[in-house]
């Protein structure tokens, strides 16, 4: 039983009780940024911003109206419904990436904007639903999506430490991209609602739920536009808070099947990524991938959901120094090649993990941004060309930046003259100025430290604070056999690559 849910009236609370609802009411109001707005008098782009102003204004008010919101969140947890306006979405379609086809429907994501209230509602539900799955271990340990101290970089982390692991001993190994198509938009409610059952959700919880699937309706805005109300009877709305928690819910049995073959997987929300390693004289690797990939689809068929084999990318990490092997691999009647690279949550990874492309693409994109930057530069104060440098530049550098630990230092030096670059246009100093100067006053660190840093950190993290449990596995404080002056420094057990590699390895 989910008894986080089963609250109780306000009237029934003590006066502390109020109090500390309250509180955590005007942080959740904080927090939500949407807010939405008749269409008739603003336009798509107008709808965020005027958004925000209406968020401050709540802000403001927020004292006189949180007794009310409390009251209605209360009564929609205690009665198990979902009041129908609540469940009202706009939907805006945006485009996936600038460079795509904008005529091609298929390029765009439906992003739900949702009412302010529905959304400090989803807020207060999913924040208790995950404390009891947190509470009773019933998180799959491989989801790193939308779950405190986990990130897309402890997940390609955990996938790549894989990897590196396989190659040293000399293990090729093979990475399945998988791609879904419109995965949250074929959400099926009968078996959702299954799902979170079996998973000990009943009574009135398990009926807010049912109301929160049951009768949802969107309308479409384009160009000024808004079409007539559709009814919606399958999915998850994207852009709402309690959405990508019910689709890691709805996919937790996928992991069982991709076990079964003897496959390690890792997912942040609908990516899905497969790593399996085999010994390059292995003859049956093939066959045992494209195995698992059928029983794969045929478990998303199951659940209405759908592979694309066209976006599903396959790389192949040759052990070290056997030579590249050739796969072929099949899935629903295609076949899928492998490539040198591929785009991985954010970060391209090759073949030879050597994260060069990464590299590459980093460097260009952020050239591309100091450029536009340079030529508005002769507008902007130091202090905002600073703000803007370090949101849309160095943010770029920091991205992931864990993953290039231990590569050379030329590997990284492309990103060093970027950040030099970002230097001297905060400053409006011609291109050879001397660097090192600026950094120390704008207190950046070089690239190089900030990697250290980064590993630093979440190697402190893993041991001492909130850290992923496969990031947890790979620190171990080290034990001196005698009382010694390193005892107190709190040293970590370097990992053997070898030995564990070997050790997965049947």
């Amino acid at each position: 039983m989910l008894y986080g849910l089963e609250t109780v009236s306000l009237r029934k609370r003590q006066e502390s009780e109020l109090e500390v609802a309250e509180l955590k009411m005007l942080r959740w109001v904080s927090k939500i940024a949407i807010f939405r707005v008749p269409s008739t008098f603003i336009g798509t782009h107008q709808y965020v911003a005027l958004s925000c102003d209406i968020r401050a204004m709540l802000q403001t008010i927020s004292p006189d109206l949180l007794p009310f919101i409390t009251t209605v969140i209360n009564g929609s947890l205690t009665s198990g419904h979902v009041p129908t306006a609540f469940k009202k979405a706009r939907v805006i379609p945006i485009l996936k990436k600038p460079a795509l086809d904008p005529s091609d429907i298929s390029n765009y994501r439906p992003v739900s904007l949702l009412s302010f209230l529905s959304k400090i509602l989803e807020r207060v539900v999913c924040n208790q639903l995950s404390d009891y799955l947190m509470q009773n271990n019933l998180h799959d340990p491989n989801q790193s999506g939308f779950k405190a101290a986990h990130s897309t970089e402890t997940a390609l982390l955990a996938v790549t430490e894989k990897l590196h692991a396989a190659r040293s001993a000399k293990l090729s190994s093979v990475l399945i991209l998988l791609d879904l198509s419109a995965a949250f938009d074929t959400v099926n409610h009968k078996t959702l609602l299954s799902t979170l059952r079996s998973l000990g959700i009943c009574g009135t919880a398990w009926e807010w739920f049912a109301s929160y699937l049951d009768g949802r309706s969107y309308q479409v805005t384009w160009k000024g536009l808004t079409s007539a109300p559709r009814r919606l009877s399958t999915g998850v709305p994207q852009g709402s808070v309690l959405g990508p928690l019910l689709f890691s819910l709805y996919t937790h049995s996928l992991g069982k099947v991709i076990s079964s073959h003897g496959f390690s997987y890792h997912c942040y929300a609908d990516d899905t990524q497969l790593i399996f390693s085999f010994p390059p004289s292995d003859t049956t690797a093939s066959a045992r991938i494209s195995a698992c990939l059928a029983d794969i689809s045929s478990w998303m068929t199951a659940h209405q959901l759908k592979l694309n084999p066209s976006k599903t990318e396959l790389l192949i990490i040759p052990g070290d120094p056997s030579p590249a092997q050739d796969l072929a691999i099949s899935l629903s009647n295609s076949m899928i090649s492998p490539t040198a690279s591929a785009r991985n949550l954010g970060v391209t990874m090759d073949n030879q993990l050597s994260f060069s492309s990464h590299v590459t693409n980093v460097t260009r994109s952020c050239r591309f941004l100091l450029y536009n930057i340079r030529r508005i530069r002769p507008f902007l104060s130091t202090q905002a060309t600073q703000v803007l440098v370090q949101s849309l530049v160095i943010s770029r550098l920091d991205y992931c930046n864990s993953l290039l630990a231990g590569l050379p230092l030329n590997a990284i030096r492309p990103l060093q003259m970027i950040q030099n670059a970002a230097a001297r246009l905060v400053f409006n100093l011609p291109k050879f100025s001397h660097t090192t100067p600026l950094l120390r006053s704008l207190h950046w660190l070089p690239v190089a430290a900030r990697i250290r840093f980064k590993t630093l950190m979440l190697a402190y993290k893993a041991k001492n604070g909130p850290a992923p449990s496969y990031l947890k596995a790979l620190v171990t404080s080290r034990t001196a056999p005698r009382l010694l002056r390193s005892t107190s420094t709190a040293r970590l057990v370097p990992p053997s690559l070898r030995e564990k590699a070997g050790h997965r390895w049947p």
